[in-house]
Formats: C-alpha cells, sequence, structure tokens
C-alpha cells in the first residue's frame, strides 16, 4: 500500500506531537519530518520531495510564505496545506493562491485525515461555509482594488518581502533607508487593508502566480478559422 509522505512546520510543539499521533494512527501516511522554522522545513522539501507539508501559516519570519515561495519557484510537487486557526482563516483564504488547501485547527481528527487523503489524491481542500466564502470574496476584491493603487516602488518592496527579505536587506537592494521602507510598508498596509508582512508576501506569491498562468495561456483571437485563411 502506498504511504502518504508528509512533513510538519509547525512553531508549536504540541501541534507536531498531536499531528504526529493523528496521523500515525493512520496506516495510510507516515510523517518523514517535523519541523519548528522555515529552513528545515524547505530542506525537508528539498530531501524527500513528501506528497504534503502541512504548515503554520502564522510562523514567525514569513516562514510560511517562504516555504510556499520555495515550493512555487522550484516546481515542486508537494502540496502546501496551510494548518490555519479559525479567527485568520479569512485573511489566509483570501490571499492563498488555489495551488494550496487550508484545513482548520480545529478540525475533528477525522475529518482532518479525510482531507489530507483528498489532497494527496490532487484535490484542494477549503473552508466552505456561506460567512467564510463571502467574506474572502469581499476581502479579495478590496485587495485586488487596492493592488492597483500601488506605486513602482511600492510593488518593488512587496516583491521582495515576499522573498523573505528584512527591512534592512530590503533597503540594502534599493538603496534607501530603512526609515523609508517602513513607511513605505505603512502606506502599503493601509492601501491593501492588511496588518502583517506574512499576508503581504501571500498575496504577493498569489499575484505572481496568476501573472505566470495569464502569461502562459494562449491568446485567443476571436475568429474562427477559415478556408481563405490559408
Amino acid at each position: 500500500m502506498r504511504r502518504i509522505s508528509v512533513v510538519i512546520a509547525d512553531r508549536h510543539p504540541v501541534v507536531l506531537r498531536g499531528m504526529s499521533s493523528v496521523l500515525g494512527a493512520a496506516s495510510d501516511f507516515i510523517i518523514v519530518a517535523s519541523c519548528s522554522d522555515a529552513a528545515s522545513c524547505i530542506e525537508a522539501i528539498r530531501d524527500l520531495a513528501p506528497d504534503i507539508a502541512i504548515v503554520d501559516p502564522a510562523m514567525p519570519e514569513l516562514a510560511a510564505a517562504k516555504i510556499l515561495s520555495t515550493v512555487n519557484s522550484e516546481n515542486r510537487s508537494t502540496h502546501v496545506v496551510f494548518f490555519a486557526a479559525s479567527e485568520d482563516c479569512e485573511l489566509v483564504l483570501a490571499a492563498t493562491p488555489v495551488t494550496c488547501s487550508i484545513i482548520l485547527r480545529d478540525s475533528d481528527p477525522d475529518a482532518l485525515v479525510q482531507s489530507l487523503r483528498l489532497i494527496a489524491n490532487g484535490h484542494n481542500v477549503l473552508p466552505s461555509t456561506p460567512s467564510e466564502s463571502i467574506v474572502s470574496h469581499e476581502q479579495g476584491a478590496n485587495w485586488e482594488n487596492g493592488l492597483t493603487t500601488l506605486t513602482e516602488r511600492e510593488r518593488q518592496i512587496m516583491r521582495l518581502v515576499s522573498e523573505g527579505l528584512s527591512n534592512k536587506e530590503i533597503g540594502r537592494r534599493l538603496n534607501i533607508a530603512d526609515g523609508t521602507i517602513k513607511v513605505h510598508l505603512h502606506n502599503i498596509f493601509q492601501k491593501l487593508e492588511i496588518s502583517n508582512r506574512t499576508v503581504l508576501a501571500a498575496l504577493a506569491i498569489s499575484q505572481h502566480d496568476r501573472a505566470a498562468a495569464a502569461r502562459e495561456k494562449p491568446p485567443h483571437s476571436g475568429l474562427s478559422p477559415t478556408n481563405g485563411d490559408r
């Protein structure tokens, strides 16, 4: 029987132990690594090529964004699953690319296992209660509108944030002062109606993925070929 390989990345040791206990009781799962930071999780994904990476989206230092960016940029087959608290779900849901899934932390263990089985078989899993769907749709529309108001410099900073750079590193890259970076970030947060770098990074990655998909889509002329077009 094929076993579904899983890497877990979470800041809470109790979550790592709990997840290991739940999945350890299911004969079709095997946890190949448990990580508390982005670097070890990324290393495990590269070395072990797990089917699924279960990631805490609220890990510090943009860990979740770094993991997602690595999987996307390197075309890894690992499916990233955000294991989110219900109060954070609306932000994560609106910012998450369609290539990811979200499972709530208060999910029943049986439901968690079943969701992971669906994900391993190529399905996306997202919370689907009406209130969540409505809020995430409206929030997503607000972000789309906000993105159009960003200046070129703000877009540069947003992209560098998605790469996991600190304010000091961004300042060196763009040759501007740390204080100026903070002002730009404040303006970006206000325009997009968000409050932290993790959501900003997820938005940047999602926007990049959509743009890449649009570039790969062949243009449609709207004209049907006729015999006279040869």
